[in-house]
């Protein structure tokens, strides 16, 4: 799914969430042939109704207000997240935002239809949006819409796995009493990160026990850590629950490299739990697979890559790590940023992990502790041992 309007979700100068991560990551796709192996789309924007299936109509009209007259926003659009540091008014915020989820809403439609297996919006994954509030950075929440407009055609389970460095609250809270989605994140702790939120101990409401889950991550995870505990948790689940789509989150600020978090995983290792995702949707989901982007502040040298590693898992033409970046797009990242683009689709690393049911757990390591207080407070709800 793509839209060259989608670069114009801009916060502004020195804003994190650069546009020109969206561009490169569209350039790097072209420069691999990628769009021969896929169908390039775009969709409409997302429509009043679609957009009320999460948001409320007041906060979608304040959007549209504020889009119109960027300078207007003041103390009465606080309320609604707009203004802030994280989400300044800007113009046009209603129409690139209504485009971006557009396109995640197509994705699924187009999913679920037959009219393709995958499907992929790497400029949506805003997760933190809430029903009547912009947040961390997020206007629209595209993921959350996407997930309401496969129930609105009739799914009845539905997986949402978000593997952000954030917690994707905005998603669990939109599913929080809806016992057809089972929303999985895996994120850095909330003691040491925004959104303070994704404790193991947050299930879902009360007609959707066990339909959330966290795993809170400590901050300094690595590749074997991260994995291990994606694996520990997150397959198990997927095949207890027996979803008809598998959606996916793949923020890249997991990455050692970004500036606004903690953890200190690799582009190989992100890689890996794309390939994963691509083998559950397979192994479940029937192939039904809607793969998203998200966060990733590292602009022109992590999330142009591993989002490419994404559409081409998804295309069925998945890139060798050690595959050479192509000469003209390294020159195109020079043209925009003044900043060395990186030489190979790689970090060099080979990403590892011992599996939890077979290796046992350390119950003084801080990772397993994670991971086993996440499993005893949800998959004895699931019906699986803890």
């Amino acid at each position: 799914m793509w839209d060259e309007q989608v670069t114009k979700y801009d916060f502004g100068p020195g804003h994190p969430m650069d546009p020109v991560r969206l561009s490169l990551t569209r350039g790097l796709v072209r420069a691999f042939g990628l769009d021969r192996e896929l169908s390039v789309v775009a969709a409409p924007p997302a429509g009043d109704s679609t957009l009320a299936l999460v948001h409320r109509p007041d906060y979608v009209a304040a959007v549209r207000a504020v889009s119109q007259d960027p300078g207007a926003a003041g103390a009465a659009y606080l309320s609604y997240g707009i203004g802030s540091d994280d989400n300044p008014a800007f113009a046009g915020m209603h129409e690139a935002s209504a485009l971006i989820a557009g396109q995640s809403v197509g994705a699924a439609e187009a999913v679920w239809g037959g009219e393709a297996l995958h499907a992929v919006n790497f400029a949506g994954g805003l997760h933190h949006a809430m029903p009547g509030a912009a947040a961390g950075f997020c206007v629209y929440n595209d993921a959350a819409l996407a997930v309401a407009r496969l129930l609105e055609l009739g799914a009845e389970r539905v997986v949402y796995v978000d593997v952000d460095v954030h917690h994707g609250d905005g998603v669990q809270t939109a599913f929080w009493d809806d016992p057809r989605v089972l929303t999985i994140s895996l994120h850095e702790h909330p003691r040491t990160l925004f959104p303070q939120t994704g404790w193991p101990e947050e299930t879902g409401g009360a007609d959707a026990e066990g339909g959330a889950v966290n795993v809170a991550l400590p901050a300094g995870t690595g590749d074997a850590g991260w994995l291990r505990a994606f694996h520990a948790v997150v397959p198990e689940l997927v095949a207890a629950f027996r979803p008809q789509v598998l959606v996916s989150q793949h923020g890249a600020d997991t990455h050692f490299e970004d500036p606004l978090a903690h953890l200190a995983v690799s582009l190989d290792a992100q890689r890996a739990v794309a390939e994963a995702c691509h083998a559950l949707a397979h192994e479940h989901a029937g192939g039904r697979w809607v793969a998203l982007g998200g966060g990733g502040y590292a602009v022109h040298d992590v999330v142009p890559r591993t989002w490419t590693h994404l559409v081409a898992i998804a295309a069925g033409a998945p890139l060798a790590p050690e595959s050479l970046v192509p000469e003209e797009w390294r020159h195109e990242v020079y043209a925009r940023t003044r900043q060395t683009a990186p030489q190979r689709m790689t970090d060099g690393r080979r990403p590892e992990y011992q599996d939890f049911a077979e290796a046992g757990y350390d119950p003084a390591d801080r990772l397993d502790q994670a991971v086993i207080a996440t499993r005893r407070a949800v998959f004895p709800l699931h019906g699986l041992l803890p």
